[in-house]
């Protein structure tokens, strides 16, 4: 039977949106990766052939001297130095924040992905290519390399709504704020109308945004699920997996705003007590996050030992 904890949470309008929102992200992610995989190719060739002497001949000198910090990076050897120059030439942001803690900066000249990490947000050390990314990582090498010829601002309003859904405390956005999301993910899609996989899918995220997601008590032999207006279904399992994929994505940016000290310790913590009291209430969804609960939580007693211990060490590097 369909479990009275999902019923409950879909019959929550405001809920029930913020899933459909992250849904939609969900779907641009997939359709976006494969685009995004040719096309870091596509740039590192570019950057080789006018600059033939970064190839893959090219080593590092500089061995762990040259390994970067987050956001600073001073190479120590020709080698790295070029390929800073370089990539900072095709950098839209390249007088604001590089993540250059994403890099191994000794394979720019044989890996394209180890490239295209630094036009990208921080926390991206270990993804090993865009099928391991989340659609705000896509997006942000799309909109921060001049490679993509593409409307900026079309792409920002996205990212921006992507951060509204990640940083909603209570999980929720209204139907305004939906309609609002559902053009703004529509005018970026329009951005890419000669790429089959995206154009593929501008038609399931507007038909998405436009459902009503009800919750049934079906019939003895039917499966349980989720249906909209035009028919469409999504079984209980499929929408579990959407909410425990977005609730996974909101703990992992809590715990790199923590690692990072872009957000107060308690402020986070205040946070992460709002999600685990969503938790009690939502067993099904709970024991799929108790990993995931447990390293922020973990994370946040440390910041908060260090804390008591020097009171003046708190100074979140806040980003617009």
């Amino acid at each position: 039977m369909v479990l009275p904890e999902l019923a409950a949470r879909l019959n929550c309008t405001e809920y029930k949106n913020w899933v459909k929102a992250g849904h939609c992200l969900l779907l641009l992610r997939s359709c976006l990766q494969g685009f995004v995989g040719r096309e870091v190719l596509s740039f590192h060739r570019s950057l080789l052939a006018a600059t033939p002497g970064l190839g893959p001949r090219a080593t590092c000198r500089g061995g762990s001297r040259c390994s970067p910090r987050a956001r600073q990076f001073q190479p120590q050897c020709q080698v790295c130095a070029e390929w800073k120059r370089e990539i900072l030439r095709h950098h839209v942001n390249r007088n604001g924040d590089v993540h250059w803690g994403n890099c191994r900066p000794g394979r720019w000249p044989s890996d394209a992905w180890e490239v295209a990490k630094a036009f990208m947000p921080r926390g991206l050390t270990d993804k090993r290519g865009p099928e391991e990314c989340d659609a705000v990582a896509l997006l942000s090498f799309i909109n921060s390399c001049d490679h993509f010829v593409v409307d900026r601002k079309k792409v920002i309003e996205v990212i921006k709504c992507r951060n509204e859904i990640m940083h909603s405390s209570e999980m929720k956005v209204s139907s305004t704020w939906l309609q609002d999301f559902q053009v703004k993910i529509q005018n970026f899609l329009n951005e890419f109308r000669n790429i089959p996989e995206i154009v593929a899918v501008y038609s399931r995220i507007e038909q998405l945004l436009t459902s009503d997601w009800t919750v049934h008590i079906p019939e003895e032999d039917w499966p349980d699920g989720c249906e909209n207006e035009a028919g469409s279904y999504l079984s209980v399992s499929q929408v579990n997996e959407i909410e425990l994929e977005l609730l996974k994505e909101k703990l992992q940016e809590m715990y790199l705003q923590a690692e990072t000290h872009e957000v107060l310790t308690e402020e986070i913590s205040n946070q992460l007590e709002m999600v685990k009291e969503f938790l009690r209430n939502n067993e099904d969804l709970r024991n799929g996050l108790t990993e995931d609960i447990q390293k922020l939580d973990s994370l946040c007693l440390h910041h908060q030992k260090l804390d008591s211990e020097d009171p003046g060490r708190q100074s979140p590097e806040r980003k617009a």
